[in-house]
This record gives structure tokens, C-alpha cells and sequence, in this order.
């Protein structure tokens, strides 16, 4: 849960960098996209301003990948933890009584290939 609230408060500071790090709508009407690209790539994400509110932000697609990955990380650990809190190790049933249940012996599984993922 503690790395949960850390990489939120990481996130959270990349957010609020990305709002101190503004720039106006009005310099894509005036044809410097190719500037404002180039300067999102080599310093990180922009938030484009119209009408002195935040239209959008401007983020690389390596950027917009790596939060993503991080959003999906804290939910999958958010999961976990809240499954954890539930646990019963009283509830646990051991790979012999599956097998002994299912009829699993170890000349049945001698060819099995298994992928975890």
C-alpha cells in the first residue's frame, strides 16, 4: 500500500509539473507545432492554454506509455492489497488435494507445458 501512495504522489508531481510548464494555444495558430513538438520531446510535457484554462496536455508517446504502465501498476497493487486484506491461509487447499480431487497424476502432467505470463 505504501508504494501504492508513493508512485500516486510520483504522479501527482509529474502532473503538476506538466501544469507549471504551460504554453499558449495561440502559438499553434501561429504555425509552431513543430517547435512545440520538438520542445514536449526533449523537455517533457506541455499544458496548452485556451482561454487562460487548460485545453489539453502534450505528452510524448514514451510518456503517455510510461504513466499508463504506472496507472495499471498502482490498480493491479491496489488489488492485490485489498485481496490480501481478505486472505485466509485456513482456506488454502494444497496441489495434492487438487490433483487427489481431479485426478491429476504426475504421467498426465510429464508433457504439460505451462506459459505464465
Amino acid at each position: 500500500m505504501v508504494y501504492y501512495l508513493q508512485e500516486v504522489n510520483r504522479i501527482m508531481a509529474n502532473i503538476l509539473g506538466a501544469i507549471e510548464n504551460t504554453i499558449s494555444i495561440s502559438l499553434f495558430n501561429r504555425g509552431q507545432a513543430g517547435k512545440i513538438f520538438d520542445e514536449v520531446r526533449r523537455c517533457g510535457a506541455k499544458v496548452v492554454m485556451k482561454n487562460n484554462a487548460a485545453e489539453c496536455v502534450l505528452l510524448s508517446p514514451e510518456e503517455y506509455v510510461s504513466l499508463m504502465d504506472e496507472v495499471n501498476d498502482a490498480r493491479l497493487l491496489a488489488t492485490a492489497a485489498e485481496r490480501m486484506a481478505g486472505f485466509d491461509p485456513s482456506t488454502l487447499v494444497s496441489q495434492e488435494d487438487v490433483d487427489r480431487q481431479f485426478g491429476f497424476t504426475e504421467e498426465n502432467l510429464a508433457d504439460v507445458e505451462v506459459d505464465i505470463e
